[in-house]
């Protein structure tokens, strides 16, 4: 698909997805989202020291915060390799990894191997990862075709106004969203947290809908950056696990200014764990009703 093809594609999605402005406007009213979930209007979130975690709290309770935001699948996770060529890729965690006459890859795929011995999401994993040891990944979609988080992935040359365009919107619909700088350094993430499971798909269309709005507000913007969802799919499909989307704040990223959460200024927040802290997670007040 070339980048004109790919822009027609995104505007004519941005039309379709114009009449559910209304319908999902009346949605978050009726659910009667809390002010406070509102970022200020200059987009910092305070991250003060009377937080409750903070970048000199005990790692443990560092730990329990992140998994508690960043939580998708736990039975199993996604870990970043790189081939001697250079190749990289993520592939599930497996305690049988490269044990000879046990694992086949890449001849099988891990999804279809008999011989699966995916260990679950831990504590040791997550430190593993915040201390750059390895790079980790999360499978949002749950088994039961829910997700407790939402996260919108701009990568194309015009991601940084593009994802900030894409949090004001949200958060002009009342939907809680934070920017976090990708671990390439060269993209966004742009987070929202649910405090309980939502149906993907429900999850999806609110995402869609800010989309919507901030191509109707911005119509400067080509939103040739926006790339894809997290969850990317309504449903598990058959046979694997949905896609995955990298975590935030892996140690070596960090120490080159990537995997960071930032204000609406690109400053990444002082004290990140202070931040995470801070983060509201969207209440689901009243059920949401399909489209």
């Amino acid at each position: 698909m070339t980048q004109n093809d790919r822009i027609a594609f995104l505007e004519a999605e941005c039309a379709k997805l114009r009449s559910e402005n209304d319908k999902l406007r009346a949605i978050v009213e009726r659910r009667e989202v809390r002010d406070a979930t509102l970022a200020p209007a200059d987009g910092a979130v305070s991250t003060t020291a009377d937080a409750s975690v903070r970048y000199d709290s005990p790692t443990a309770e560092k730990v329990t915060l992140f998994r508690s935001l960043f939580r998708g699948r736990e039975d199993i996770y996604p870990i970043r390799w790189e081939s001697k060529s250079g190749r990289t890729g993520y592939s599930p965690a497996c305690n049988n990894e490269w044990v000879p006459d046990i694992c086949e890859k890449p001849r099988i795929k891990c999804t279809d191997c008999p011989n699966q011995a995916f260990p679950p999401v831990s504590d040791d994993a997550v430190y593993e990862h915040l201390s750059g040891r390895r790079i980790l990944g999360v499978y949002p979609l749950l088994p039961d075709d829910t997700t407790r988080f939402i996260a919108a992935d701009f990568d194309g040359s015009t991601w940084r106004d593009d994802a900030i365009a894409y949090a004001a919107s949200c958060r002009d619909l009342s939907i809680p969203a934070y920017v976090e700088v990708s671990r390439s350094g060269d993209g966004a993430h742009v987070w929202t947290f649910f405090d309980s499971p939502i149906a993907a798909s429900q999850a999806r269309q609110l995402a869609s809908a800010a989309i919507t709005r901030a191509c109707a507000r911005h119509r400067t913007l080509a939103f040739a950056s926006y790339d894809r969802l997290f969850p990317s799919q309504d449903t598990v499909p058959k046979g694997g696990f949905g896609n995955l989307i990298a975590l935030p704040l892996q140690r070596k990223a960090r120490d080159r200014g990537a995997s960071v959460f930032v204000d609406d200024g690109w400053r990444p927040f002082p004290d990140q764990w202070a931040f995470l802290a801070s983060v509201e997670r969207m209440p689901l007040l009243a059920p949401l009703m399909p489209f």
